[in-house]
């Protein structure tokens, strides 16, 4: 089975591109991830009442399943390879793309999991539904005593607001990286994480594109 994800991802990696499955997990929570910086600052300014609770129910269950998905994102990227991009290998600035990917799956465990705790520590315990349908209970943190209720709840209020600031600047240098990539350096980073185009007429083989290599042999012009 293995050897046939593996086979069908070099289609893919040999032109520079992720899988459709890879792209579809990473435009998916790209989007989750904005949403929920978004809503965390917009909930913070929502009156005390049945509408923030709710904004956080919603908060705390998108969240959970943002981990989720960073989860089947992981074990896929452990199965399938990705391509080799003009990226790499390019030393320290490797290293640091790295690291950041690594730091990435790292928030997207520890902020829902902080949200979760927090959620439970809201008396009485209320139960969350991951995807609005599958039903989570809370945290059994209502065994605990009031003072180690208060004691969670703060340490885990701090962790989600550091974090989401560490989220919140990981995000903005991902993506301004890429841009980078993109239309700086000019080269193949960006274009590998995005829905394939055919085009047969620039790429009969279906070739992998370089905008480099493109600007080193350009085409002669027809006619």
């Amino acid at each position: 089975m293995r050897e046939t994800l593996v086979e069908w991802a070099e289609s893919y990696n040999r032109r520079g591109k992720y899988t459709p499955v890879g792209v579809t997990f990473h435009w998916v929570m790209a989007a989750l991830v904005i949403y929920q910086l978004w809503s965390g600052w917009t909930m913070q300014r929502v009156l005390v009442g049945g509408d923030k609770l709710e904004f956080y129910q919603r908060h705390t269950e998108l969240g959970l399943l943002l981990l989720l998905l960073a989860a089947g994102r992981f074990l896929w990227r452990m199965a399938v390879p990705g391509p080799t991009n003009d990226a790499d290998g390019q030393g320290w600035r490797t290293t640091a793309a790295h690291m950041i990917h690594w730091a990435l799956y790292f928030l997207f465990a520890v902020l829902p999991l902080s949200g979760w705790v927090m959620w439970s520590a809201i008396q009485p315990p209320q139960p969350l539904y991951l995807a609005g349908v599958i039903p989570l209970p809370p945290m059994p943190l209502h065994d605990l005593s009031v003072e180690w209720q208060w004691w969670a709840l703060e340490a885990a209020m701090n962790v989600h607001v550091y974090g989401t600031i560490a989220l919140t600047v990981l995000v903005f240098g991902h993506a301004g990286a890429a841009i980078k990539h993109h239309f700086w350096d000019r080269d193949d980073v960006l274009e590998g994480m995005l829905p394939e185009v055919p085009d047969t007429t620039s790429h009969p083989e279906g070739r992998r594109y370089n905008p480099q290599a493109a600007q080193a042999h350009p085409q002669p012009a027809d006619g």
